[in-house]
């Protein structure tokens, strides 16, 4: 039976349509075609599941076939089966012992009979009694490996979560940037309109005046490359998504990711417990285990039992009923080493899986502390470069009243300008940086999921800016999707 992935089709809307993180979250949920595909392998495994449990049950089987033959042993054979064989079937009207060598004559009757007929009917259960534990091993197998299609359907849920953070927040640090470069044009604008005074009063040449002109043209430059940024960030967001691209999208709250409880000694032992990547890789050892039973079981005996109901008749027809019931042994003695060697590949195979769990949990460790310290070292940074930002505006505002005053030069005003835009760029990253590094931490914890995970949005009227704003199940999307 065949596996069919239903797929809902993009809703269209009149006009752009508000989504907040939650919200989008659960729309990349039910449409990301990266996600989509590894549900299929749920599927997959799944089917396993029931094929290596329906291998233990026996196997019933009926078949009806019709047959004209007059091939002498097989029209001898269907005689009997359909219990219409004769004495003239081997001949005995041609028999007599009076005559010499009566014993020698070939019957005509059983050499060269005639053509005969049969409809035949037939009921066969076959059951498996003793496999060496290879149905086990399969059952095992399957097992394992639907319980490590699920784990890599958390894994890429985490995985689509924290790509569906990365996107959304990186739309409002490209508006941010935007905003930076915003103010770095209206700066610019000023220069120029403060040296073309000062070249009209005669204060500074018109080199300077050129100098800011072109200074202007590399912020409008600066200015369209940020609206470029979110463009391709809004992209991004459109992909995660599984949406069209010329769909309008309008985002809700900005969000801030909360960092989590306790400490890395701690988390390390919660992640080598639920993170849902290791999680798989555990299955697949224990599905590698049971390839190991289904290798194992071909040195040892099968046995299994046979049960038969066949009917037979010359005319379409259920006459001439007979039976049979057996049990059969087979153990290949020998093979050349071929079931041997087959083992000690499948336990090869094992080991492997359990070295490639070992590296994956060493990583997966130094993932967790390498995450901690981005995250504290960016939540530091954060303040370093809010105080830079306050530094930079001050500094520049009393190198332009220099400027002004004839003090100054030209070179040390736009200097002090591109040390504003450089702070204010830099604490847009370091908020940023904040949000992904707390994610990547919550990735490797594996714990990235909307009802275990605190989101702050900008603070609403009442709220305190920093507070936590908890975005539960109530969040309601402004559509239904199948």
């Amino acid at each position: 039976m065949g596996v069919v992935v239903l797929v809902a089709a993009w809703p269209v809307w009149a006009s752009a349509v508000t989504l907040d993180f939650r919200q989008a979250v659960d729309l990349a949920l039910r449409q990301n075609p990266d996600l989509l595909a590894v549900r299929s392998q749920i599927a997959q495994a799944k089917a396993g599941v029931a094929q290596a449990e329906g291998a233990r049950l026996p196997k019933i089987t009926a078949t009806a076939g019709a047959t004209r033959t007059n091939d002498p042993l097989n029209v001898f054979g269907i005689k009997l089966a359909q219990r219409q064989a004769t004495f003239n079937d081997f001949g005995a009207g041609q028999f007599n012992p009076a005559l010499p060598g009566a014993l020698n004559i070939a019957p005509d009757n059983l050499n060269y009979p005639g053509a005969v007929n049969n409809f035949n009917t037939r009921l066969e259960a076959q059951i498996p009694l003793y496999t060496g534990g290879k149905l086990q091993g399969y059952m095992q197998q399957a097992r394992a490996m639907l319980l490590a299609a699920q784990s890599g359907d958390q894994a890429a849920q985490q995985q689509i979560t924290a790509q569906t953070l990365q996107a959304y927040d990186g739309v409002y640090t490209a508006r941010a940037f935007q905003g930076v470069a915003a103010k770095a044009l209206e700066a610019a604008q000023s220069q120029v309109r403060t040296v073309e005074n000062l070249y009209k009063q005669g204060v500074v040449i018109k080199s300077d005046l050129l100098s800011a002109e072109v200074h202007l043209e590399d912020v409008k430059l600066q200015k369209q490359q940020a609206a470029d940024m979110e463009a391709k960030a809004m992209d991004a967001l459109h992909v995660v998504l599984g949406a069209p691209l010329a769909e309008p999208i309008e985002l809700g709250p900005e969000v801030k990711v909360s960092m989590p409880a306790g400490t890395p000694g701690v988390w390390v032992g919660q992640a080598l417990e639920r993170n849902p990547q290791i999680l798989a890789l555990r299955q697949q050892i224990d599905a590698a285990s049971g390839k190991v039973e289904v290798a194992r079981a071909d040195l040892y005996p099968q046995v299994g039992a046979l049960a038969r109901f066949d009917t037979n008749d010359p005319t379409l027809g259920f006459n001439a009923h007979s039976y049979t019931v057996g049990a059969q042994l087979t153990w290949t003695l020998f093979d050349g080493g071929v079931a041997r060697q087959g083992v000690d590949e499948a336990v090869a195979a094992r080991m492997q899986m359990q070295a490639k769990l070992q590296a994956a949990e060493n990583e997966l460790g130094m993932q967790i502390q390498d995450s901690y310290r981005k995250a504290m070292d960016a939540e530091r940074q954060l303040t370093t470069r809010e105080l830079a930002v306050q530094q930079t505006e001050e500094a520049a505002r009393i190198v332009t009243k220099r400027y002004a005053n004839g003090v100054g030069t030209l070179l040390e005003m736009q200097g002090a300008q591109a040390q504003i835009d450089k702070a204010r760029a830099d604490l847009l990253l370091a908020r940023n940086q904040i949000n992904m590094e707390r994610a990547a931490l919550l990735l490797a914890l594996g714990k990235l999921t909307l009802d275990s995970v605190e989101v702050a949005t900008a603070a609403p009227p009442g709220v305190a800016s920093g507070d936590p704003v908890h975005v539960g199940p109530s969040s309601k999307a402004p559509f239904a999707q199948p």
